[in-house]
């Protein structure tokens, strides 16, 4: 299978050199989709947004199927349709990359910054499958394309401050375009001291510092061809973890990639996107800033990945077909030392990834097929071959220990499906759709030695002989529309069997002192998960309206113990007065109480709560310049609160004052 790799590898390099046509301008999407959050073509133009400068995990929560799994003040954790990020496939730009952290502090998501991106593609279920085999969905952190304006020099300089944890944010974006050619590059820094929960109580260990920087450009090679490279440097330090015992002393991040794209509206392709990438993740948790630890202790991960891929558009006739030939060669490694508190005494080491190395290959189909002008059918498949291989011979022979029969490698094969009917009238769409899905195990589930998980107190031992995971899915979306009024109803069910989940060994001590006891990966036999929401909305006037919407969510396993991480009743709604030049918006979220809590697996109970949101926003335009303001109180009451996705119940944080400010120079 290697011999297909490099072979993909040779299909892009030819499609490079393949020439004819100059396209028209590729113009960006900017419509709000339900399962896409626009940052839009200048990420502060949309200046009704909450906070122009918002992190990429508070866009990511607008969305209804997202939760941001939070163990401190950085770098939540992505669950989409409840399942968390092993079963998702969360993609940069449509590149693989994995993070280096076997606790899960460095979701992919924390790599990039909104300066980065021009929108978040968010897709349920199947319908995620575009670049990599997944059971729950996919979540695309997608670059800005193509920036050919003819706009000469632009410059955007972006302040922020937050009065809770005293956080400071610093931007600059510089851009060159020509019709020929463009230049564009932004920096972004934050930093954050611990922030203040309800009834100001400090929460420790929760500051943070970053930095991002991107270079991205593009040069038209004729009329229908054009090239793009983009860099991605992101650098953390000083990262507090509250809900966890240990914390990040760096979290670092290169991501490159080379672009070919050709567009042709007169042919049959369409379009051709070829790209060819490499990223790099550092990741170093320590506990040398955490007093009265047992035994001190540094772990450190690296994953590297090189990758490609190859997306072409076609139409014919009916058919509005799309194609994505791609594969990537993963390398994770991850190691602890533990430092006894007797000098005389040896450092005590062991690999907790011995050196695992993924191998994937697949391609991608979907076709949209137009019965008439108000009806669909679209269907996707995806075929991949998967390889896992345990570099490091202690890494074998220690699973060896549980697992007698293992090998240093496995392969996999792995098949997802999908159809969906739509239907759209003038006042009613409505949307019906099946899934199959398969996805292996992560690095953790199958290869992870002695993974300690705070959540439940557990040390965690992986699984090299899992089954893949099997998801059957059903899903439908009706919306409805009279006059000024707009509801809307999605609804998914998922059926998936081999449910990977840790389950208790009596007969095996823990390595973490304090530790309950340990956890293998293994399998249920199946376990079942369905959500469904509610939303409205209302238009008052042409300047005032209405929004709201309500969740349910339920989560079971064959062994009739509830899921952990499953999202209890929640509601959000929202009252906004909007002007071309002034916007403020009132808003009201909380969850309900979590009476269906996994106390088998470590959760317990939440209580229900609910805080209130005040957003405003000012653009003021200087000749030929725009200033914008976004100012507001969150959690005007000052409530203590935690949530069901609240890492053992850290609290949230509490009444917080914050203006961001951007100076856009044309």
């Amino acid at each position: 299978m290697k011999k297909f790799f490099l072979i993909g590898i040779c299909c892009i390099c030819s499609g490079i050199l393949f020439s004819q046509e100059n396209p028209s301008e590729i113009k960006k999407d900017t419509t709000i989709l339900q399962k896409t959050i626009v940052i839009a073509q200048r990420k502060l133009s949309n200046y009704r947004q909450e906070k122009t400068l918002s992190s990429i995990d508070a866009y990511l929560e607008k969305a209804n199927k997202v939760t941001m799994i939070k163990r401190g003040n950085y770098a939540w954790e992505p669950a989409l349709n409840n399942m968390v990020s092993d079963r998702l496939n969360v993609t940069i730009d449509g590149m693989q990359i994995f993070g280096a952290c076997t606790d899960k502090m460095d979701p992919i998501t924390s790599y990039v910054d909104v300066s980065n991106l021009e929108q978040v593609s968010i897709n349920s279920g199947q319908e995620g499958t575009e670049n990599g085999h997944c059971v729950g969905g996919g979540i695309d952190l997608q670059i800005a394309s193509s920036k050919f304006y003819n706009s000469g020099l632009k410059t955007s300089i972006d302040l922020g401050y937050e009065t809770n944890s005293n956080y400071k944010i610093t931007g600059l974006d510089v851009e060159y375009s020509s019709n020929k050619f463009y230049l564009a590059t932004d920096a972004i820094f934050r930093k954050s001291d611990n922030y203040k929960a309800g009834n100001n109580k400090e929460i420790l260990h929760s500051q943070f510092q970053k930095y991002n920087f991107s270079i991205q450009g593009g040069y038209n090679l004729d009329n229908n061809h054009l090239l793009e490279t983009n860099i991605i440097y992101d650098k953390a330090t000083n990262v507090g973890y509250p809900a966890l015992p240990m914390d990040v002393s760096l979290a670092e991040a290169l991501i490159t990639s080379v672009t070919h794209r050709y567009r042709n509206d007169v042919t049959k392709i369409k379009s051709l996107e070829s790209k060819l990438y490499f990223n790099t993740i550092t990741h170093i948790m320590d506990d040398s800033n955490r007093p009265d630890v047992p035994i001190r202790m540094d772990m450190p991960g690296w994953s590297d990945t090189f990758g490609f891929y190859s997306k072409a558009t076609l139409k014919e006739k009916k058919h509005n077909l799309f194609v994505n030939f791609n594969g990537f060669y993963n390398r994770s490694l991850a190691e602890m030392t533990m430092y006894p508190n007797d000098p005389n005494q040896p450092d005590m080491f062991m690999y907790t990834w011995p050196d695992i190395r993924t191998l994937y290959t697949g391609l991608y189909m979907s076709d949209n097929i137009i019965l008439n002008p108000k009806e669909s059918i679209s269907t996707t498949l995806r075929l991949g071959y998967h390889q896992n291989k345990i570099a490091k011979q202690v890494g074998v022979e220690s699973l060896q220990i549980f697992h007698p029969d293992i090998s240093d490698s496995k392969n996999r094969f792995l098949l997802s499906f999908s159809g969906a009917y739509t239907i759209k009238k003038d006042r009613f769409d409505a949307a019906l759709g099946i899934g199959y899905g398969e996805r292996a195990p992560s690095v953790s589930e199958g290869y992870g030695f002695f993974l300690f998980n705070s959540f439940d107190n557990y040390d965690y031992i992986g699984n090299p002989n899992l089954k893949n995971e099997k998801a059957f899915e059903f899903n439908t979306k009706i919306n409805f529309k009279c006059h000024a009024l707009k509801l809307g109803i999605t609804s998914s069910f998922f059926h998936i069997s081999n449910y990977i989940i840790g389950e208790i060994d009596d007969a095996i001590s823990p390595m973490t002192i304090g530790a309950n006891g340990v956890r293998l990966y293994e399998a249920l036999n199946h376990a079942s998960i369905f959500d469904v929401f509610l939303n409205t909305s209302y238009n008052l006037s042409k300047k005032i309206s209405f929004n709201s919407s309500i969740g349910y969510n339920h989560g079971v396993g064959s062994n009739n113990k509830n899921l952990p991480l499953i999202k209890p009743f929640s509601y959000l709604t929202e009252i906004n007065y909007t002007t071309q030049k002034f916007n403020v918006a009132l808003q009201l979220k909380g969850n309900g109480n979590q009476s269906k809590y996994s106390g088998f697996y470590g959760e317990d109970k939440t209580p229900a709560y609910a805080i209130l949101n005040l957003n405003l926003g000012n653009i003021l335009y200087l000749k030929n310049n725009k200033l914008v303001f976004k100012y507001g109180i969150e959690n005007i009451l000052d409530a203590n609160y935690s949530t069901y996705a609240d890492w053992n119940n850290i609290s949230r944080q509490g009444r917080n004052v914050y203006l961001n400010a951007s100076y856009i120079l044309f």
